[in-house]
């Protein structure tokens, strides 16, 4: 395999190899230092630097240990994955930050967004005809209410209705909630890693 991209990569192994070293050792520098480090852009490929978004994984045993991403794509891939690792270990409210015991253990997971693309629907039903299980990430807004589901949701959640009630859940929704303002945007990802 080495530098040749296997059908539907968007990435090498060498670059994702460098990705996930970018992750683990954000979550180190923050356990050892209390500091994520510092990383120049201009040492990677232009694969690398190019603007992305990204959400940052990690589990432990399979459990979830942490998750923060971003939406929109605002800085260079290698500085998003960066940041959204040192987040997900130490700003995540659900969880205590990282231990340096956990180390060894932690499981991450990088998703890169591809651009979100605006749904059109005329109900909740067309809107759910529309969704392929497994391979749509969606962004939900509703006013000033905004939630996301990455594509891994599917495999808890695998019936467009139940993942879409929850989505309106997680935005602080009534779950039969149903309105024309209702914004939908459907995204993909590729994941590297293994959380």
């Amino acid at each position: 395999m080495g530098q040749l991209m296997q059908a539907g990569r968007m990435f090498t192994d060498t670059e994702q190899a460098s990705l996930l070293s970018i992750a683990y050792n954000a979550i180190a520098g923050g356990v050892r230092n209390g500091i994520a480090g510092a990383i120049e852009p201009a040492h990677y490929t232009d694969k690398l630097r190019a603007v992305s978004a990204t959400f940052i994984t990690l589990k432990i045993a399979d459990a979830l240990r942490g998750c923060i991403g971003t939406l929109e794509a605002a800085r260079p891939l290698v500085l998003d994955v960066h940041e959204n690792a040192f987040a997900a270990a130490f700003r995540d409210p659900r969880f205590p930050p990282v231990a340096e015991r956990e180390l060894d253990g932690l499981q991450i997971s990088i998703s890169v967004l591809s651009c979100p693309e605006p749904m059109a629907f005329g109900s909740e039903q067309e809107l759910l005809d529309q969704l392929r299980s497994g391979v749509d990430g969606l962004i939900l807004e509703e006013g000033y209410r905004r939630s996301t589901f990455l594509p891994a949701v599917w495999e808890s959640l695998p019936h467009p209705q139940a993942f879409f009630r929850q989505l309106k859940l997680k935005a602080g929704l009534r779950p039969d909630h149903w309105s024309d303002t209702l914004r939908v945007y459907r995204y993909h990802t590729e994941v590297i890693g293994g959380a």
